[in-house]
Order: structure tokens, then sequence, then C-alpha cells
């Protein structure tokens, strides 16, 4: 008897920020297009800055370090976006 078994892997491969998106593709072929929108510190940084990413996690977590941003495969199969800040009274 066969079982139908999906693997996936969701661990990033390679990391691509354009004009209006983050462009995410995995290790299991998929591939994640989030609005650039949804992360200010990405969609505010210079090209440069958007472009030195490192994986971290073991491939679960992107890490860009000039900003400080970090953002993990998981989110963003999830659809989560950066948190709002918060104003201070």
């Amino acid at each position: 008897m066969h079982s139908l078994v999906l693997e996936t892997d969701v661990r990033a491969m390679h990391v691509a920020v354009e004009d209006s998106r983050l462009v995410v593709d995995l290790m299991d072929g998929r591939t994640i297009a989030v609005p650039l929108a949804w992360y200010p510190r990405l969609a505010n940084a210079t090209v440069q800055q958007r472009n030195h990413w490192e994986l971290a996690g073991g491939g679960y977590g992107i890490h860009w370090p000039d900003i400080d941003e970090d953002l993990s495969t998981e989110g963003l199969l999830r659809g989560a976006r950066a948190p709002q800040a918060r104003s201070g009274k």
C-alpha cells in the first residue's frame, strides 16, 4: 500500500528583495512572495542593506545585519507582518 506523504522543507535557500516585495525560495521548491510594505525596516533600507542578508537558524530564518531585521520562513508562510510600532503617551 502506498501512502501520500508530502515532503516539505521550509528552510530558505535564496532571498531577493525587489522594489515592492520580498521573495524567498524554499528548499522544497516553493517560492514565497510577500509585500515589502509588511516589513518597514526592509522597505526603508537601502538596496545595499536589503541585499546583505544571511541565513539564520539553519535556514529557518533570514537576518539582515545592517538593519537588525529577522524574519522566519514559518512566519512568512503564515503571512505574519512586522509588529506595528506603538506610540508613547
